[in-house]
């Protein structure tokens, strides 16, 4: 196992993710306690010491399973980590009640990261909100020494991003983003990392693998990979493509069964980054990738200018793309456009037109826009 430095700790640098452990007839709810200890068991015997779990996973029961599987071990032998859920508002008055029943729910005296999960549009300003105490709070849990090591993690926008560390940065020791190779242009996470860099934290990567695309390429785009790397199946160049990023301290991956523990330990028995070369063989699958059903605006705001609505359509049409590339499933559109106004959802658009006429990429906007709403149920 690969390990990073962070502060005076090694950290494993793939960590054991706990949102997706393996369940009972496909009920989220439901883990698979049985196989989740197994796994569990594997990955210690094979040098993971850095376990990440939150309040929301598997309708609550990762926290309670990840306790009892890691209480099997030395208190000093395993860091775990969880986060307080402000992806729910209502949970912003309750800091001191869920981080308390965390606690019991895991079996633990300290939490060795803590994070504030899922910093993004939705929330921002409800976490920057001192009515609800929660960075007071939780920096006094640091000073107890009931948490170790406090960060964030964040879908949000680099803006955003920016926000909460004007904010709380000074405080803030780690930062967990979204970060893979179709998203370092495609959500800028490219931008995440350069602006974390600025303010010395380091990065833990979430999504390594974008929830399994990455994993289960087109046959084309997986032979383009095989045939510079013949020795490595395409999930590999994904962890490969972050093994080349600098900042990254641990990618967590949430493996859902024993054979990806086994593949993910293999992959990060060695340090193999990509070449210049294969990088570039890599741009050509995201290429292909991000050019199915997502439309190319380059974000020049021509279209801004002629809106009667005041839509702010470059970001608009981002979400769109993102739901487009991520699918049914996606979250982060949504979550995003929640922030918006009625009157600057893409339902506001009266499809006068007037956009379309000074795109320089020829965007048919309303047409868009208007598929957009359809698929979010405006």
């Amino acid at each position: 196992m690969i390990y990073r430095d962070f502060q005076d700790l090694k950290l494993s640098a793939l960590g054991f993710g706990a949102m997706r452990l393996p369940v009972v007839d496909g009920d989220d709810g439901a883990i698979d306690e049985p196989r989740a200890l197994a796994m569990v068991d594997f990955a210690m015997e094979h040098g993971i010491n850095y376990y990440d779990t939150a309040w929301g996973y598997h309708s609550g029961n990762s926290e309670l399973v990840m306790g009892r599987a890691l209480a099997r071990y030395p208190r000093e032998s395993f860091y775990l980590a969880t986060k307080f859920p402000g992806y729910d508002l209502a949970n912003m008055p309750k800091v001191e009640e869920i981080f308390e029943r965390q606690l019991e729910k895991t079996g633990m005296e300290y939490f060795d990261f803590y994070l504030f999960h899922n910093v993004c549009e939705m929330n921002i300003d409800a976490y920057l909100d001192p009515q609800f105490g929660i960075y007071d709070y939780l920096v006094k849990q640091r000073e107890a020494g009931r948490i170790c090591h406090l960060g964030f993690s964040a879908h949000g926008s680099v803006e955003v991003m920016r926000r909460f560390l004007e904010a709380y940065g000074k405080d803030m020791e780690f930062c967990q983003i979204q970060l893979n190779y179709l998203d370092w242009e495609f959500q800028d996470a490219r931008g995440k990392v350069e602006l974390l860099k600025e303010w010395g934290i380091p990065v833990w990567v979430m999504e390594p693998v974008r929830g399994g695309k990455l994993a289960n390429l087109s046959e084309a785009n997986a032979a383009k990979l095989n045939a510079a790397r013949p020795d490595e199946e395409p999930v590999a160049w994904a962890f490969r493509f972050l093994q080349g990023i600098p900042e990254v301290v641990v990618t967590l991956s949430g493996m859902s069964n024993m054979e990806q523990l086994e593949a993910n330990i293999a992959t990060y028995e060695t340090e193999r980054p990509l070449t210049d070369e294969e990088r570039a063989t890599l741009q050509e699958v995201v290429d292909d990738m991000l050019g199915q059903g997502t439309v190319p605006c380059t974000a020049c705001h021509y279209c801004t200018s002629h809106c009667p609505q005041g839509l702010d359509i470059p970001f608009l049409l981002a979400m769109y793309n993102q739901m487009q590339v991520t699918g049914k499933g996606d979250f982060i559109a949504p979550m995003a456009l929640s922030s918006l106004s009625a009157d600057k959802q893409p339902s506001a658009c009266i499809g006068c037109g007037s956009c379309a006429a000074v795109c320089p990429q020829q965007i048919d906007i309303p047409g868009t826009l208007a598929d957009f709403a359809a698929k979010l149920g405006q």
